[in-house]
């Protein structure tokens, strides 16, 4: 079953009224009640790239794709990559030490810097 698997990326992004951010965003707020609450069945390629270009994402770091038992695609099939990972990078930034997450940081908006036109 592929979904959209957006609570994680409003954590990344700090967005802790993700309801008020779709609305501000330009989603209905039927929309956004439906998008926040996961009642989505289908998705309009405009919401994808709206919620693409606010969220600084792809669509498929929008999407989480949950093999069902009935399933006969091969563990090669692109749709794998889809798949729930755990994600060690907020467990990791948070036991990291302040002086290397400055460092990091420090890095991280250099990189940032030199890739802007």
């Amino acid at each position: 079953m592929l979904r959209l698997n957006l609570k994680p990326i409003f954590k990344a992004r700090g967005i802790d009224k993700p309801h008020a951010f779709l609305v501000k965003a330009g989603f209905t707020a039927h929309s956004a009640h439906i998008i926040v609450n996961s009642h989505l069945k289908v998705v309009k390629l405009q919401h994808m790239e709206i919620l693409c270009e606010k969220l600084n994402c792809e669509p498929n770091d929008l999407l989480l794709w949950t093999p069902d038992d009935n399933n006969s695609f091969a563990t090669s099939h692109p749709l794998y990559n889809l798949r729930e990972t755990r994600n060690a990078s907020t467990t990791t930034l948070r036991n990291m030490p302040y002086k290397q997450l400055k460092e990091l940081t420090s890095k991280l908006s250099d990189e940032q810097k030199e890739s802007e036109p």
